[in-house]
């Protein structure tokens, strides 16, 4: 079977390789933790061969027309992406600073059976596998790296092109998953899996927020005042006094200081530069981030490329959710729902982007290489009927895939919906959030 595949790659023309130079990469990538001196020694040697061999290769593409007409869904693409980390960044302080750090401190985590489970297998498995079990083998950062090497090999012939392309539905879909994962943290405000890491990370009051002295504080921990507010409907205790909150000068943005809950000390900062130090939520409630980006490099190398490297991705997430689990960035929950939320993703938003509209000039070329030999012999023979009947079918082919493409599901009107449906999403927030701190 590897032979075959092999053999498939080579008459497609591609170059073989990128599997091992995908797992080379981790390997070498590894040796920080286990060799620091070779790890200073390869890794420089191995970005520097793919760099060369990188141009090489790019010296002969026959694609760059492709390429241009993917760039414009691609930048699109990556806007749409900041955004959603923008939001994303809002939704994580807010979190956060609704119920003051003495909540996040004084709150105990909540009951994980994938964490016993995994404290359980260290006194069960051997010490070996525990080891490996505990080895940072992978993190973010390389399975973005692994989706970049995967987007340039198009220059290699590993995937099909454009890889502009293949690049811009890779950030549209995780710019969806981080909207998506961003509404499902704002909805339940859960107990960090680490009690610590709110105060590590944030500055923000220790008290709660009036909206949370209103709606939650009275009715937290009295069976009775649970009782009365199911009754009633109504928030009837009062706010308690904690002191006026600080307000910054922030102009037109002000509104976001009920959201983001500057201290004093943070008074000259902007609101941005308070989002930027943020560094991670910490109460990840439906599903993780981290685990979002590895699934989706799975799933894009599975589709692009296949294979015995697909399946080496696809260990290195269950490492990884192993490990997430285990180290407490994350509950269980929140690994095994990316893991199928990202799935979902990537299949959903695939039927909205239909990749043979933006690769059929490749398709042409590669039917066209195909009938090459077919078309010679028929034109030796003087076969005129079989050269007709050859270029009729092609260009069947071709068609019936483009009215498939140009469906009503395109590429660039599910662009439209799903980033009209953002700002949407994004200008109702604002004019609530603007009522909200009208009325107060």
């Amino acid at each position: 079977m590897l032979r075959l595949w092999i053999n498939r790659r080579r008459a497609s023309g591609a170059v073989p390789g990128l599997g091992i130079a995908a797992i080379a990469y981790v390997a070498v990538d590894y040796l920080r933790h286990s060799s620091p001196v070779w790890h200073e020694r390869l890794q420089p040697a191995i970005w520097t061969a793919l760099v060369i061999l990188v141009v090489i290769r790019v010296l002969h593409y026959k694609y760059w027309s492709l390429e241009l007409r993917a760039a414009i869904p691609f930048i699109l693409s990556m806007l749409f992406m900041l955004s959603a980390f923008l939001f994303e960044a809002i939704s994580v302080r807010s979190v956060t600073a609704v119920l003051g750090l003495d909540w996040h401190n004084d709150t105990p985590p909540l009951p994980d059976t994938g964490q016993w489970l995994l404290l359980a297998l260290n006194e069960k498995l051997p010490e070996a596998i525990v080891h490996v079990l505990r080895a940072r083998i992978i993190g973010l950062h390389h399975f973005l790296m692994l989706f970049v090497m995967l987007a340039f090999s198009v220059v290699f012939n590993s995937v099909q092109a454009p890889g502009l392309g293949l690049g811009a539905r890779y950030m549209f879909t995780m710019a969806v998953g981080r909207l998506l994962r961003a509404v499902a943290f704002i909805s339940t405000i859960l107990p960090s899996p680490r009690p610590w890491c709110a105060s590590v990370r944030f500055r923000v009051p220790s008290h709660p927020h009036r909206w949370a002295q209103k709606y939650y504080v009275p009715y937290s921990s009295d069976p009775g005042s649970i009782s009365r507010i199911i009754q009633l409907d109504v928030a009837y205790a009062a706010t308690s006094e904690y002191g006026d909150e600080f307000k910054p000068n922030w102009g037109t943005m002000n509104f976001l200081a009920d959201f983001l809950r500057p201290t004093a000390s943070e008074g000259s900062s902007s609101w941005f530069s308070l989002l930027k130090s943020a560094g991670g939520g910490c109460n990840d409630l439906l599903y993780s981030g981290h685990m979002l980006v590895a699934v989706l490099t799975a799933m894009a190398w599975t589709e692009a490329y296949g294979g015995l490297t697909s399946a080496f991705m696809w260990l290195l997430v269950i490492h990884s959710a192993q490990r997430e689990i285990r180290e407490r960035h994350h509950y269980s929950v929140d690994c095994i729902m990316a893991i199928y939320m990202g799935i979902l993703l990537w299949k959903t938003i695939g039927l909205f982007w239909p990749i043979k509209n933006r690769r059929s000039e490749a398709q042409r070329l590669n039917k066209l290489e195909k009938i090459h030999h077919r078309l010679l012999q028929a034109a030796k023979d003087s076969d005129i009927d079989g050269v007709r009947e050859l270029l009729l079918r092609e260009d069947a082919e071709l068609s019936s895939s483009k009215i498939i493409s140009n469906g009503p599901f395109s590429q660039s009107k599910a662009m439209w919906v799903f980033s009209g449906g953002t700002i949407f999403f994004t200008v109702v927030i604002a004019l609530l959030a603007f009522k909200l701190t009208s009325d107060g």
